[in-house]
C-alpha cells in the first residue's frame, strides 16, 4: 500500500500577520496607547492646576496700622496675635502680618496706611477711632477692622451697628455709655466727693464723647466736673496742678491715643498728687491706677479675631454687624488706695471682678 505525504511550507508573511494580530487587534491596541498617554497627559495637567491653585490660595497678609508704640503699655498685639492665633492664624506660618506704628506721632498715620494699602494686604486691622480714620482715607475696599472703638457711628466709621456699609466693621467699647458709671463708682468710693477732674483730649473723637456722655450723669450724681483738656504730651504735668488747684477730690481719664500712650506719666502724676482715679481698662490697674470699669479686653480681641476669620474667607465687612461688649470688669488696686490714704468701702469692694494686692 503506497503512503502519500503532504508536505507543507510555512509562509513567513503568513505567520508574521498572525503574530502582530489582525487589522482590529492593532487598531485597539493604538487606541489603548492613546487612552493610556491621554490618561497621563490628563494628569499632568490635574497636577499642574493642583499646584497652581495651592500657589493662588497664598498666605493672607494681614496689616497692622498702630498709633502707639507696638511695646508701649496696652498695645494690645500680642493679645490680639493670640486670640487670631486661636482661629489658626499663627504668624509666620499662616499668615503674615505687615506692621506699620506712628509711635504716638499720629500725624504719620495717613502715610503708614497708604503704604500698608501699597503693600496689597488683604485687610487692615486698625484698634482705634483715629487708626480707623487714617485707613478709610487711604482705602475704600480693603478691609477694616477695629477693636477698641467707643462709639463708631458717632464717629463716622460705619453706617450703623447692625449694617456698618462700606469696608469697616469691628468692635466697640462703648466707653462714652460708661462713663456715667465710672462718675458713680467714684462717688461711691468717696461719697463727699463733689468734683472730678476728667482727662481728656478735645482732638480725640473718642475722647470727647466721652466728656460729653459724663455731662448728664455727673448732674444727676451732683458732681461737678472740671475739665483737664490735654492735647499734647507737655500739657500733662500743668493740667494736673491746675485740677488740684482746682479742688478736684478725683479723677476720670478717658480712652485716648495720646493718653494711652502717655499712661505711665499719667499714673505718676495721679499717684503724686492723690488723685483717686478711675480708668476705662485693666491694663491701667495693673500698672499703678486705682481702678477701671470697663469691657472685658479678652472679649474685644475674641470677636475681632472671629470677624477677621470671616472676612479673610470671604464675607464682606457690611455684612458683619458691629458688637458690644457682653461681658464687663470692675478692677481695684488696694494697694494703691493704701498709698493714696484710700479706703475702698466693702459694699463698693465687692462689686470688684479682680482686686489687686500687689502690682504687676
Amino acid at each position: 500500500m503506497k503512503k502519500s505525504f503532504r508536505i507543507r511550507f510555512s509562509d513567513s508573511h503568513s505567520d508574521n500577520r498572525k503574530s502582530k494580530g489582525s487589522p482590529a487587534d492593532e487598531k485597539r491596541s493604538r487606541r489603548l496607547k492613546w487612552l493610556g498617554l491621554s490618561a497621563i497627559v490628563l494628569m499632568l495637567v490635574v497636577a499642574g492646576t493642583a499646584a497652581q491653585a495651592q500657589q493662588k490660595a497664598k498666605v493672607p497678609k494681614i496689616g497692622w496700622l498702630g498709633g502707639r508704640s507696638p511695646s508701649g503699655p496696652g498695645s494690645g498685639g500680642e493679645s490680639f496675635r493670640r486670640a487670631l492665633g486661636a482661629r489658626g492664624y499663627l504668624e509666620g506660618k499662616t499668615v503674615t502680618i505687615e506692621y506699620r506704628y506712628a509711635d504716638d506721632k499720629l500725624d504719620r498715620l495717613p502715610d503708614l496706611a497708604e503704604e500698608l494699602v501699597r503693600l496689597n494686604v488683604d485687610l487692615i486691622i486698625a484698634p482705634t477711632t483715629v487708626e480707623v480714620r487714617a485707613a478709610m482715607r487711604a482705602t475704600k475696599t480693603i478691609p477694616i477692622v477695629f477693636y477698641n472703638v467707643p462709639d463708631p457711628v458717632s464717629a463716622g466709621l460705619v453706617d450703623s451697628l447692625a449694617r456698618p456699609g462700606g469696608n469697616v466693621t469691628g468692635f466697640s467699647t462703648i466707653n462714652a455709655l460708661l462713663s456715667g458709671k465710672r462718675l458713680e463708682l467714684l462717688k461711691e468710693t468717696i461719697p463727699k466727693l463733689t468734683r472730678v477732674a476728667v482727662l481728656w483730649d478735645p482732638q480725640n473723637p473718642a475722647s470727647a464723647e466721652q466728656w460729653k456722655d459724663s455731662q448728664q450723669p455727673a448732674r444727676q450724681l451732683g458732681l461737678q466736673l472740671y475739665s483737664m483738656e490735654v492735647s499734647s504730651a507737655d500739657k500733662y504735668e500743668s493740667a494736673f496742678k491746675e485740677a488740684v488747684k482746682a479742688r478736684s477730690g478725683a479723677l476720670l481719664v478717658t480712652q485716648s491715643t495720646l493718653g494711652a500712650g502717655n499712661s505711665p506719666r499719667v499714673l505718676d502724676l495721679a499717684a503724686k498728687n492723690r488723685l483717686p482715679a478711675i480708668y476705662t481698662r485693666e491694663e491701667s490697674v495693673t500698672r499703678g491706677g486705682l481702678m477701671s470699669y470697663g469691657a472685658d479686653d479678652i472679649e474685644s480681641y475674641q470677636r475681632s479675631a472671629v470677624m477677621v476669620d470671616k472676612i479673610l474667607k470671604g464675607t464682606k465687612p457690611a455684612e458683619i454687624p458691629v458688637e458690644q461688649p457682653m461681658r464687663f470688669e470692675f478692677i481695684v488696686n488696694l494697694k494703691t488706695a493704701k498709698q493714696i490714704g484710700l479706703t475702698i468701702p466693702p459694699n463698693v469692694l465687692v462689686r470688684a471682678q479682680k482686686v489687686i494686692k500687689e502690682l504687676c
